[in-house]
């Protein structure tokens, strides 16, 4: 059996208090939310002086919560449209970089993952001034075309490394029997890299749902989302339904992260 020495033995204590520490810290927050959500105070409060579910029934009603259901309508849609566009560009981008080892492509790929360094709200800021620039009024497809801004580089890490695994010799096989560009593309390209793409779009999706500095800056008042909706509600009555709210979306999350791990192995693709 090996044994630790004195010097071991504290780094191992020290290396796994700083885990549990990040544990913590990852973690408390979301459970936090989550005991407050069934708390039987008016206002949020921590700890819950009792346990109710009345707040995810005011949630769920049609009528109380009517502008909530409008605004996490419009989060739903624009997060689906993003995923899908967002998931197209990438999966472009990442087969013509990882079919071409020139200098272009590893610059085209740090400009595609450029939005990921920049802050949020500095980016919000320069995409609401450059359509206003194009004098475009805010709508549906401004927020779609700066959420998929976002969303993009997500959808290309997974899609990238699943294009750099594909072997060229099954296109060109594919364009010896005599099939074009597109069905190869179609029949032999795409069903290699879908857990790719799968993962990406899941990715894209959440990342969407999720943007509130795109959001605050291109969303309408017909165009309420979720996010800002929500921080609205908090800011002017603490209202418990935000808890509630909260987790519903946490619950949703996770439950789509099991299935997506299960089904194309989420969990590798983004360490990969």
């Amino acid at each position: 059996m090996h044994r630790y020495s004195g010097g071991d033995r504290l780094l191992v204590l020290l290396i796994v208090a700083l885990a549990g520490i990040g544990f913590l810290i990852l973690v408390g927050p979301v459970l936090v939310v989550l005991v407050t959500s069934f708390t039987s105070s008016r206002a949020l409060r921590f700890p819950p002086p009792g346990l109710t579910l009345q707040w995810y029934r005011d949630l769920f009603d049609p009528v109380r919560s009517a502008q909530i259901h409008v605004a996490a309508g419009n989060s739903l849609l624009v997060a689906a449209l993003t995923a899908i566009v967002s998931t197209a560009l990438a999966t472009a981008a990442a087969l013509a970089i990882a079919r071409s080892r020139a200098g272009w492509a590893r610059l085209a790929e740090g400009g595609f993952m450029a939005p990921l360094v920049l802050p949020g709200i500095a980016f919000g800021l320069a995409a609401l001034m450059f359509f206003s620039w194009l004098r475009l009024p805010p709508s549906l497809a401004l927020l779609v075309a700066g959420h998929a801004m976002i969303a993009a580089p997500f959808a290309l890490r997974t899609v990238g490394a699943a294009a750099a695994g594909l072997d060229p010799a099954l296109e060109e096989s594919s364009a010896a029997l005599g099939a074009g560009p597109w069905r190869t593309f179609r029949r032999v390209t795409l069903p290699l890299i879908m857990p790719g793409v799968a993962a990406g779009a899941f990715l894209a999706f959440v990342s969407s749902l999720d943007n509130v500095p795109v959001s605050l800056f291109l969303a309408s008042a017909q165009t309420d989302m979720l996010p800002i909706r929500l921080w609205g509600m908090m800011e002017t009555a603490l209202d418990v339904r935000v808890a509630a709210a909260s987790g519903v979306l946490v619950a949703v999350a996770f439950i789509l992260l099991l299935v997506m791990d299960r089904a194309v192995g989420l969990a590798r693709r983004m360490s990969g």
